[in-house]
């Protein structure tokens, strides 16, 4: 795979102000293996290192480093196996649990061999261009109900917390949803058990992408299982999986676009690092683009008032006008 050596990156809007689709589509890859090819590709182009993972034991070795290097700390091999078995991989802990680790809980403690402590950073949430982008492809794990092939993930620091699942062009993305359902129940868990640390899934087919956060995959597998009233649809079914799209709400559908677009670095970190909400139900929400928009609009709005020196005065003002199902009890903090 060809390097790219990124020279500058700016501090640019989440969501693209306006997109232009390009003129090379996704609906040119004949394969899943192409299409996964290509769009390994793309990420190559955008700053982000390819590894050949495809076990928990070198995913371990190189989340160790990833911390280590996020941290300027080298664990010794005691603190290392402590500190991963007990605040990383504990058995203990679930979905929910993992998920609290990355949105809230994101500092742990480490205990030295010395007996001091020392903060641990999982992520960075104040410089996020701090965190590394990594991408790992094939991964396989056994030592779940059945052998299982993940397609494509995203490693933020060496945890993986997006997963990408693809299908050929012409098959229902409704398929790659039914088959990270099914990961989930046979092994996601299994082995070292990180990969319940996902936070977001991307499912496409080539032509069409969407994205969901990983509580909706939870709880649409505990609605088929019969433990949630099925008459009632709720907002972890697949229809509430979300298109992205631009500052002007045009959705942008196809691979190859949104991989530009919603996995451009400084997108998909600040989408996991401040546009993912942890709510006192246990359910995390994946911000819309145009929720994200409307965020960062009234922050700016604030910040020129504040920089104008008008904070208190008519011209600071604005509206937040709220449509019929746009979620208005979605607080921004």
């Amino acid at each position: 795979m060809n390097k790219y050596n990124i020279v500058m990156e700016m501090n640019t809007s989440t969501v693209v102000t306006e997109y232009e689709p390009m003129q090379r589509k996704s609906d040119s890859y004949q394969s899943e293996q192409a299409l996964e090819n290509g769009f390994i590709r793309m990420l190559g182009e955008q700053g982000y290192d390819y590894l050949e993972i495809h076990n928990s034991e070198t995913l371990v070795s190189n989340l160790r480093k990833q911390l280590e290097l996020l941290n300027d700390y080298n664990f010794t091999d005691n603190e290392w196996d402590v500190f991963f078995h007990n605040n990383i991989a504990n058995s203990n802990d679930g979905i929910v649990e993992k998920t609290r680790k990355i949105q809230e809980d994101y500092i742990q403690v480490l205990k030295r061999d010395d007996g001091t402590s020392k903060n641990i950073f999982l992520i960075d949430k104040n410089n996020i261009h701090n965190n590394r982008l990594q991408v790992i492809n094939q991964y396989v794990e056994n030592d779940g109900n059945y052998d299982n092939r993940y397609d494509v993930t995203i490693l933020v620091n060496g945890f993986p917390l997006v997963h990408i699942e693809l299908k050929r062009r012409g098959v229902a993305l409704k398929e790659a949803f039914n088959q990270i359902n099914r990961y989930q129940k046979d092994s996601f868990w299994a082995g070292s058990g990180l990969y319940e640390y996902v936070q977001i899934f991307v499912i496409s087919n080539g032509t069409s992408t969407k994205y969901y956060s990983n509580t909706t995959r939870e709880s649409h597998i505990k609605e088929q299982n019969g433990t949630r009233n099925k008459s009632k649809k709720t907002s972890n079914s697949f229809e509430f999986t979300s298109f992205w799209a631009d500052a002007n709400n045009k959705v942008i559908p196809d691979l190859v676009d949104f991989t530009r677009t919603f996995f451009a670095k400084h997108t998909i970190l600040n989408i996991l690092t401040k546009y993912c909400v942890f709510t006192s139900e246990n359910l995390l929400l994946v911000m819309r683009p145009y929720q994200i928009v409307a965020t960062e609009r009234i922050i700016n709005r604030i910040e020129v008032a504040n920089n104008y020196k008008k904070m208190g005065t008519i011209e600071a003002g604005g509206y937040i006008w709220h449509t019929t199902g746009s979620r208005k009890n979605f607080n921004i903090i």
